[in-house]
């Protein structure tokens, strides 16, 4: 999976996942026309140009052989302290439980910081029960609720922030097997390379046994270590500087 910047090329795919991610998230609790009208207002092209060519705005989307299979959308707020709000991280429902949904969220808050954020924020309508656990099984806190209008309906959206990072720990493990290689790879330990993420791999789920690095840019487990930690993926070039030189990452 690669995670990049959207373009405007992406505009049909992002509201393909957002229909397909939306109906599935709330169809206990929003009427199937609702839900229509929902997007149509929030996904138009014209809105979603307007976002592209927003500097406090990020929207990035991760694709596979299938295509765009998910994206984030998120802006920059206010500035005393610049709060990096997620407002919508979509998973097309084919492709959950496969880590898309966490490997775009380290992505997503790496790219807030870079835009100046201070703090992480997300918010998430109160009905969506995995959408909340999501949420707090990545480190963020509830921290209040605030009400939305969602088409007619007068709905609540739950605001989480993310702890402070020194004291909380999250794990985000996905078992990878590429070829005769299976190892468990934690997309909460990323460091960041010129061509896309490195995240550090385990022989077993407890994470006792550390395997190595796993090249984010193209899923390979053929990296390798310099004496001073920097790191180079030999499948495509993706490298990391000394550590002394890097400060990559939340």
């Amino acid at each position: 999976m690669q995670i990049r910047d959207a373009t405007a090329d992406d505009f049909e795919a992002l509201r393909a996942v957002a229909a397909a991610s939306l109906h599935d998230s709330y169809h206990h609790m929003l009427d199937p026309k609702t839900i229509d009208e929902a997007l149509e207002e929030w996904y138009a092209a014209d809105l979603l140009a307007q976002q592209l060519a927003d500097d406090d705005a990020v929207l990035l989307v991760a694709e596979d052989d299938a295509g765009v299979v998910a994206f984030s959308q998120s802006e920059i707020v206010g500035r005393t302290p610049a709060d990096g709000r997620i407002l919508w991280l979509h998973v097309h429902p084919d492709h959950r439980g496969h880590g898309y949904g966490s490997r775009l969220l380290t992505r997503t808050k790496e790219a807030l910081v870079d835009h100046g954020a201070q703090q992480i924020s997300g918010v998430v309508l109160d009905g969506n029960r995995h959408g909340n656990e999501f949420y707090r099984g990545h480190g963020f806190e509830r921290a209040g609720d605030r009400t939305v209008t969602v088409a007619d309906e007068t709905l609540t959206e739950n605001v989480f922030v993310a702890a402070d990072e020194e004291h909380v720990e999250w794990e985000s493990l996905d078992e990878v097997t590429l070829g005769d290689e299976t190892a468990h790879v934690n997309y909460a330990e990323a460091h960041r390379g010129t061509e896309g993420q490195f995240y550090e791999a385990y022989v077993d789920a407890e994470r006792e046994r550390r395997y190595g690095l796993f090249c984010g840019a193209c899923n390979s487990f053929d990296t390798a270590m310099g004496p001073m930690e920097e790191v180079v993926c030999n499948s495509c070039g993706n490298r990391r500087k000394a550590t002394r030189w890097d400060a990559a990452y939340l």
